[in-house]
C-alpha cells in the first residue's frame, strides 16, 4: 500500500462519521436528481432540436455525447476537489453556475450557442457526484450502502423524470421551457442546500490540488476491485445510454407517433431501478455485493429480448426498461458500496475515478446506438445493447475465476 495514504487513513479511522439524517440524506438524493436530469433532458428532445436547428438523424446523438464527454472530463478535474475543499461550499457554488448554463441552453439561438451552453452544462453536473460523495463520508460506516443507494435511488428518479418531465414540457411549451424550469428548481436546491447541509466536513486531506489529481490515477494501479467495478461501469451504462437515447427514435415515428409527453411517461417504468437502488446498497452491506452484481447482470442480458419486440407490444417495452433500470442501477450502487469500503478517506477522488468509466459508457451508447439505428433500425440497437450486456457478464465470470484462483490480486 502507498505509505503516504497512511497517514489519512489512520486520521480516518479516529474520526468516523457518526451519520446524516434522513431529511439531509434525501435532500442529497433531490439535488443529485436535479442535477443529472441536466444532461438526460436532452433525449426526448433530440427530433425538436434536430428540427429547429437543422441536424440529421445520424448526428443528433452528437448533443447527448457532447454533454456526457464534458461530464468525464470535470469528473477528473472537478470531482477530486471535494477531498481538498469543503465540500458544502463546492456544491453550492457549482449549483449556482449551474443555473447560468441551464439559462443560455434555454435560450439558445443557434446549434453553436446551444452546444456550448450544453457542454458547460455537462462540466456541472459532476456536483451530482459530490453530493455522493459527501453522503458517504458523513454516513456511519454501517449504513453507507444504505446512506448511498438512497442517494443513488434520488439520481435514478432524476433520470427517469428528466425524459418526463422534458417530454410533457416540449409538448405544452416547447424544449427551450425544460432548460428555463430546471434552472429555477436548481435555485430552489441551492437554497435549501444553503440551509440544511452540515456545515461541519470530515477532515481534508492536505495533498496539493496537482497532486490530488495525479493521485487518482495512483488509485486505479492500487485497487484491483477499482478497475474490475470500473469496467463493469463502462459496460452496464453503455447498455443504459443504448437504449435510452435511440428508444425516442422508433416511438415519434410510424407506426406509434408517440407524443414527447407519451415517449417521457416511458421513463416511470423504470422506477423498479431507484427501489432496487437502496436494496442493493443493503445487500453490499451484507457481503452479498457479488451475488447482487452477477444476479443483476444477468436480468440486464435478458431485458434486451423484451425490449426487441417493440413493434409486437409496447408492453414488452415496458417490461424490458424495468428490467433494464433494476438491473443497471443494483450494479451501480453494489460497484460503489464496495468501492467506498476500501478507502474511506478518498471518497471524492474514488468516485471520480470510478465515475469516468460510466461517462465514457455513456457517450459510447449515445452516439453508437443513433449511428446504429440509422443503419439497421431497432433490431440492430437490439443487438449491440445485448451484446454490450453479454460482454459485462463475461467479464463478471472472468473475474471471479481469476479471483478464486488468486485470492491475493
Amino acid at each position: 500500500m502507498n505509505t503516504s495514504a497512511q497517514p489519512m487513513q489512520l486520521a480516518s479511522q479516529k474520526q468516523q462519521p457518526s451519520g446524516i439524517s434522513r431529511m439531509v440524506a434525501l435532500l442529497f438524493a433531490l439535488c443529485s436528481g436535479l442535477a443529472v436530469a441536466n444532461i438526460y433532458y436532452a433525449q426526448p428532445l433530440l427530433d425538436s432540436m434536430a428540427q429547429e436547428f437543422h441536424i440529421s438523424t445520424s448526428a443528433i446523438g452528437i448533443v447527448v455525447t457532447v454533454t456526457q464527454i464534458c461530464y468525464a472530463i470535470d469528473l477528473l478535474l472537478l470531482v477530486p476537489l471535494g477531498d481538498l475543499l469543503n465540500r458544502r461550499k463546492l456544491i453550492i457554488m457549482q449549483m449556482s453556475l449551474s443555473i447560468l448554463a441551464l439559462v443560455v441552453v434555454g435560450t439558445a439561438g443557434s446549434s453553436s450557442v446551444l452546444f456550448i451552453g450544453l457542454a458547460i452544462v455537462g462540466l456541472l453536473a459532476v456536483v451530482t457526484q459530490t453530493l455522493v460523495a459527501s453522503a458517504a463520508s458523513l454516513a456511519a460506516p454501517s449504513e453507507r450502502g444504505y446512506i448511498v443507494g438512497l442517494v443513488t435511488s434520488g439520481i435514478v428518479i432524476g433520470i427517469l423524470l428528466a425524459r418526463t418531465v422534458a417530454g410533457g414540457l416540449n409538448d405544452w411549451l416547447g424544449w427551450r421551457s425544460v432548460y428555463l424550469v430546471s434552472a429555477s428548481l436548481t435555485l430552489l436546491g441551492v437554497v435549501a442546500l444553503s440551509f440544511m447541509m452540515p456545515k461541519h466536513q470530515p477532515a481534508k486531506t492536505s495533498l496539493r490540488y496537482s497532486t490530488l489529481l495525479l493521485s487518482v490515477l495512483q488509485l486505479y494501479r492500487e485497487m484491483r476491485i477499482l478497475r474490475v467495478r470500473g469496467v463493469l461501469a463502462m459496460l452496464i451504462f453503455t447498455a443504459f445510454s443504448i437504449l435510452w437515447t435511440s428508444m425516442v427514435l422508433p416511438l415519434s415515428d410510424s407506426p406509434f407517433n408517440l407524443s414527447h409527453t407519451a415517449i417521457g411517461a416511458f421513463g416511470l417504468a423504470g422506477v423498479a431501478g431507484a427501489l432496487a437502488a437502496t436494496r442493493a446498497g443493503q445487500l453490499a452491506d451484507r457481503g452479498l455485493g457479488q451475488k447482487t452484481t452477477g444476479i443483476s447482470l444477468l436480468i440486464l442480458l435478458a431485458s434486451w429480448l423484451p425490449i426487441s419486440y417493440i413493434h409486437q407490444s409496447l408492453w414488452y417495452l415496458i417490461l424490458g426498461v424495468v428490467l433494464l433500470d433494476l438491473s443497471v442501477q443494483a450494479v451501480h450502487v453494489t460497484n460503489q458500496s464496495l468501492i467506498y469500503a476500501v478507502r474511506p478517506e478518498a471518497q471524492s477522488r474514488l468516485t471520480a475515478a470510478y465515475m469516468i468509466f460510466y461517462s465514457v459508457g455513456s457517450a459510447m451508447g449515445s452516439i453508437a446506438s443513433t449511428q446504429i439505428y440509422a443503419l439497421t433500425g431497432w433490431i440492430g440497437v437490439c443487438w449491440l445493447g445485448a451484446g454490450v450486456s453479454a460482454a459485462a457478464l463475461v467479464f463478471w465470470l472472468w473475474d471471479r475465476l481469476v479471483t478464486r484462483q488468486n485470492p491475493q490480486r
